[in-house]
């Protein structure tokens, strides 16, 4: 079992809130949108059916010792899109603890969701270990987007844990942990990310993969399409930068817009 961290009095203890829930007229509402600390949650226009919310970064975070949690619930009927303005950074802190940032997502029966913030980025020095865990309910949509870039401009990158777990209807559907910079076996090698500085998936979870799964196959040279077990897919891929990694997912996900579209 893994020993909690002790909280670090230098860091910054944080917390968001989101909730989505039906309007009564069609649309989405969004009830909760409460944040603070780094977290600033703004409604931007919607479409449709689904409503939009930005993160804003109201200040630099994760560095080092924060303690960073984002909650999001969208109720049953509701659609809700997720994003950010910037990109996050990991810095390092004044007393070289490690950072947490935990994002616990709940989509109802029925419910979608499309979240899409913008990279992680590990700065030199930094220590960030990430959380996300999602839980689908039956029939819920998803479109998850995870980014990653290990370093900044010709800077070596600081240490980073990543999870991302995925549950629909109670039954594990994705559990991934990626371990990247000083201190992780073989990170940079040719099994792993061989010398590229960015790496991100894109899941869709959608009940049209119960009757049309996808079937496995290479996408270029650096990326990959692999059915779940379940109504899932996962592109993964490795690019030399953030720009070039963007491209391959979106190159992907517009051979899906049919898909995307219902979200």
């Amino acid at each position: 079992m893994a020993t909690a961290l002790a909280p670090d009095p230098a860091g910054v203890v944080a917390a968001a809130r989101i909730v989505a829930a039906p309007d009564g007229r069609g649309a989405t509402a969004l009830p909760v949108l409460e944040g603070g600390g780094p977290f600033a949650l703004r409604r931007v226009g919607g479409r449709g059916a689904e409503a939009r919310v930005a993160l804003v970064g109201a200040m630099s975070a994760p560095l080092g010792g924060d303690r960073l949690t984002l909650d999001a619930r969208v109720e049953a009927g509701a659609a809700l899109a997720f994003s950010t303005t910037a990109a996050t950074i990991a810095l390092p802190g004044r007393t070289g603890a490690p950072a947490t940032y935990d994002t616990r997502i709940d989509v109802a029966d029925g419910a979608a969701l499309r979240w899409l913030p913008e990279p992680l980025i590990s700065a030199h020095g930094s220590d960030v270990r990430t959380t996300t865990r999602v839980a689908l309910g039956a029939g819920a949509r998803l479109l998850l987007r995870e980014e990653q870039v290990l370093g900044r401009a010709d800077e070596l990158p600081g240490r980073l844990r990543s999870r991302l777990t995925i549950h629909q209807a109670g039954r594990p559907l994705f559990d991934q942990e990626l371990r990247y910079g000083p201190g992780a076996p073989g990170w940079d090698g040719g099994a792993v990310l061989g010398g590229h500085r960015a790496v991100g998936q894109l899941v869709v979870v959608h009940p049209v993969f119960e009757e049309r799964p996808m079937a496995a196959r290479p996408l270029g040279a650096t990326a990959a399409v692999t059915p779940l077990a379940g109504p899932a897919v996962v592109v993964s891929a490795v690019a030399r930068d953030a720009l070039e990694l963007r491209k391959v997912l979106d190159s992907w996900a517009s051979e899906l817009n049919d898909i995307i579209r219902a979200f």
